[in-house]
């Protein structure tokens, strides 16, 4: 007999089913995969709604004051559900919460089997951005007339779980067999419900999909690498004029001035190959991407690629499948494109195949599991980033990464379909390489590099580049990660584990026996080296270690530091002999056995990190080098100063010709500041002027009620910045983003609003606080009117579109603190070179990054933006015209009463809609 679903949600008063009541009750009933009724009723809960409860439903206490009471509807409701299998999205708030009610009222409590479409959509659209039911309906484009009502909630669950089922059917069976495996700890009955399906699925034995293939055990979508056949070089002629571009542009693209003197400049820099580097400075939304990607299909080949290095993984994302589709819609030859980050973004299947030999109890381990057998059936790329639903903190997603081209390995099962060697082949048919200046600046830490010397690079959003490079050329020994990594190798006997791999060798086991006393020595002395480094260099935070300090250490710490040099030497050479040993019968290894070499190599890596910043910490003191310990953390840090200057790099003299690209190369009236940064001070700067009219489509204000910042308490001046956001919000239904230059602050901010604005609807957002950078940013442009708090990385190198963000909120100045550590030791660097740190680093560097906050809501010439500036030493410091200056000269700048400051933005936001009518 078929199984009748009863698809359920309810709006309640709160949270609490013992205080707490229902106020409106909807079902949808489910009969052969088709939805056959629905029933749907208020309820009077006999108390007062909460305005949160109010806002959030449209629900309000006027409206269920002629309601039935629960007790007149329990009946009916306890009947309805009788016979069917209970669905809810969250299914352990609507169950519980409605049973209890139903005892209440004197009915049996509920005992119906019971499915989550929660967890059902985060296995089987292991994609999707979000999982809040609102969000899938968006996505889904399921009719949703009334969000967080319960009879429109309850249909839309009802859709939601259709659309499921013909995803879950469509399936191979060897993936739903083996999800149904690891499906225990599935809520309520929906394993059951998988059951179902797989028994369908079996009866009707439907032949594996054509874009399939079975691979040991995953089926997994097939990969293709298209051949690359002649480009345009030579053939034909680049489309120089403005009549050329646009019969080139088919109606597809609008002829933009700026862009087109951008297109012509690519070339000819390229073309004629007069010097080795050039500037471009190019605002922010003129098309920069399309800009160089026309010109360079007429030159780029697979030989001669194009490499693009951008700021973030984002920007390289938005490059690949929105730029590129794109252009290749005007080219007969379309341009063919790879991606190129760190390894540990990909899935390694070897290693994820070993992660179902574990057996695993924690919940969402299986739930990764589940949701990427899924996955395998939709990627060709295995680049985690296409799972919007993690940050990748888990330890699940350190276990299955891809640890990089050189542990492939041609015996495994999975070597053919790996996605590393996969991503090498279509290197090798590419034309256009996309990488980020972090993945980049790595190439000079690679023995092998991973990116081809090319006469073209393209280093875009290049205002970047120095910060990404100093912090690249920071190394850290991290002794409290070290010892948890010893102290989980020992708990797991993984020592033991390795022994048996080496059973056809007593030198080699002897050698893992020796590796695992000089591990446990080196172990004993790096907390030595902390405990001696806490005595000698006593600090409750961190401090900054100079060559002086070393040499006038103790005799015991100066034999620590020696035994650990040398230990590190031992255990990398013992390393190499059992690396050997893997090679001479790495045939011989089944899967489980090559994931535990997988785990040695690993460690060896490590190992070999760990070794690089210890002598650069203990042997470089260079004036160019800073160190520092944190006591806190158990840390040893040591940072490159001069990483900036290129020149010194490895991947710098691989390439020909460089083009540094950015909206914000010009600091003031400072045309050869990055120049100078970059140790390259011959290069020009070419301008490409801005079409933007700011007098028209930008204001910044800043509130006469200001609050010093100096001499306030972060507990005073963070009520304060709350204070404003919340009025901003008050007035102003649509997006706001709040940018702070301390997480402290941003996170005392955020708990003073995240209540109030949620009583009244409103979702508060912070970066460090639900989930990744990326995750939080879809979110915000999926909504309506949330509040974003963002700090550091919020600053820069996102692309929000100018109808999703009007309204900014800089919350101060954007100065480094002086008093980082860091900050200090550059600060006594650049003196010591004869540069003024205030003026020539730190003035110009917050000056550009209230440009990159401003380039946040203009970008197009229909935009319009709002930017609240709450900080007055923008007017009143000696440098504010410095800072004044950086900003577009038609921008207008406003002190005024906050209340003056509202009405002016909403008059300004709202004109442009009254221009349009």
């Amino acid at each position: 007999m078929k199984k009748r679903y009863a698809v359920v949600d309810i709006e309640t008063t709160g949270t609490d089913p013992k205080s707490d009541r229902i106020i409106q009750f909807g079902c949808a009933l489910i009969e052969d995969s088709e939805i056959v009724a629905h029933f749907s009723t208020d309820i009077n809960p006999d108390q007062t709604i909460p305005n949160q409860i109010q806002t959030l439903t449209g629900i309000t206490n006027q409206r269920i004051r002629k309601a039935p009471y629960f007790e007149d509807v329990a009946e009916t409701i306890s009947n309805l559900l009788e016979g069917t299998v209970f669905v809810a999205h969250n299914i352990y708030f609507d169950y519980p919460f409605l049973s209890n009610e139903l005892e209440r009222c004197g009915m049996p409590p509920l005992t119906s089997d019971g499915i989550d479409t929660v967890e059902l959509a985060q296995v089987f659209m292991p994609t999707s951005p979000s999982f809040r039911l609102g969000d899938l309906a968006e996505e889904l484009q399921l009719v949703h007339e009334n969000p967080h009502q319960a009879d429109s909630d309850a249909d839309v669950t009802a859709q939601l779980l259709l659309y499921l089922e013909t995803q879950i059917k469509k399936l191979p069976i060897i993936t739903l067999e083996k999800i149904v495996a690891t499906a225990d700890q599935m809520a309520f009955q929906t394993k059951d419900y998988l059951v179902d399906c797989l028994t369908e699925l079996q009866e009707q034995r439907e032949p594996l999909a054509k874009e399939l293939v079975i691979v040991h055990g995953f089926a997994l979508k097939k990969k293709s690498v298209p051949l690359f056949s002649e480009n345009y070089f030579g053939t034909k002629a680049y489309p120089r004029s403005r009549k050329a571009k646009e019969k080139v542009y088919q109606s597809e693209l609008d002829f933009r001035k700026e862009q087109a003197r951008l297109m012509n400049l690519v070339y000819d820099f390229f073309n004629k190959k007069e010097d080795k580097n050039i500037l471009v400075e190019a605002a922010t939304g003129i098309g920069k991407t399309l800009g160089y990607l026309l010109p360079m299909s007429y030159v780029a080949t697979p030989e001669k690629p194009l490499v693009i290095s951008t700021v973030s993984l984002l920007l390289q994302e938005q490059i690949l499948n929105h730029d590129l589709p794109l252009i290749n819609r005007l080219l007969d030859q379309p341009l063919q494109a790879v991606v190129m980050k760190s390894s540990r973004h990909y899935l390694d299947l070897d290693r994820f195949y070993q992660s179902f030999q574990k057996k695993s109890q924690q919940k969402q381990y299986t739930f990764y599991q589940m949701a990427l057998l899924v996955w395998l059936t939709q990627t060709e790329t295995g680049d985690f980033d296409e799972l919007n639903m993690t940050s990748l903190k888990h330890p699940f997603w350190q276990e299955v990464a891809h640890l990089g081209p050189t542990t492939l390995n041609p015996n495994s099962p999975f070597y053919g379909v790996d996605f590393i060697h996969h991503r090498q082949k279509k290197l090798a048919q590419s034309n256009v390489i996309i990488t980020n200046h972090s993945f980049l600046a790595q190439e000079n830490q690679r023995k092998i590099p991973q990116l081809p010397a090319s006469p073209y690079l393209i280093i875009d959003e290049a205002h970047h580049l120095n910060r990404v490079l100093e912090k690249v050329s920071t190394h850290q020994l991290n002794i409290l990660a070290i010892q948890k990594g010893f102290n989980h190798l020992l708990e797991n006997k993984v020592f033991q584990t390795w022994q048996a791999l080496v059973k056809k060798d007593q030198q080699t086991q002897h050698s893992l026996e020796v590796f695992q006393d000089v591990l446990q020595e080196l172990n004993e002395e790096l907390t030595d080296l902390y405990q001696l480094f806490k005595e000698e260099f006593p600090t409750n935070d961190e401090r900054l270690i100079t060559k002086e300090m070393i040499d006038q250490l103790s005799l015991a710490s100066e034999q620590v530091l020696q035994r650990v040099s040398l230990l590190y030497q031992d255990a990398l050479t013992i390393g190499e002999q059992l690396k050997s040993y893997y090679l001479r019968y790495q045939e011989t290894f089944s899967i489980s056995e090559q994931a535990q070499w997988s785990d040695l190599q690993t460690l060896l890596d490590s190992l070999a990190q760990q070794q690089v910043a210890f002598e650069l910490f203990s042997e470089q003191w260079e004036t160019r080098y800073i160190h520092w310990f944190n006591v806190k953390r158990k840390t040893l840090h040591v940072q490159d100063l001069e990483a900036s200057q290129l020149d010194q790099t490895s991947w710098y003299h691989r390439y020909k010709q460089i083009l540094y690209l950015g909206g914000t190369l010009k600091i003031g009236g400072d045309r050869h500041y990055f120049a100078k940064r970059w140790g390259i001070p011959e290069a020009a700067l070419k301008i490409i002027s801005s079409p933007y009219d700011y007098e028209q489509q930008a204001r910044l204000y800043l509130p006469t009620e200001n609050i010093s910042i100096q001499t306030s308490s972060p507990d005073q001046y963070a009520q304060y910045v709350a204070n404003v956001v919340h009025k901003m919000a008050d007035h102003q239904k649509r997006p706001i983003l709040v940018l702070f230059t301390s997480h402290d602050i941003l996170n005392r901010v955020h708990q003073r609003l995240k209540m109030p604005l949620l009583h009244e609807g409103r979702e508060v957002l912070a970066q460090g606080i639900g989930g990744s950078r990326e995750k939080l940013l879809k979110r915000f442009l999926l909504s309506k009117d949330a509040v974003l708090l963002g700090a550091d990385s919020f600053w820069e190198g996102i692309d929000l579109p100018g109808e999703i963000l009007q309204l900014l909120i800089v919350t101060r100045l954007p100065f480094e603190n002086p008093q980082r550590i860091q900050v200090r030791a550059r600060n006594g660097f650049l003196e010591a070179e004869g540069i003024n740190p205030f003026f020539q680093e730190a003035v110009p560097h917050a000056a550009l990054r209230l440009r990159q906050a401003l380039g946040r809501l203009i970008r197009s010439e229909t935009d319009k933006g709002v930017m609240l500036l709450l900080d007055q030493r923008f007017i009143s410091a000696s440098y504010g015209e410095r800072l004044r200056k950086a900003l577009p000269k038609e921008l207008t700048i406003k002190q005024l009463p906050l209340e003056e400051i509202l009405t002016e933005t909403t008059q300004f936001l709202i004109s442009e809609k009254n221009e349009e009518n």
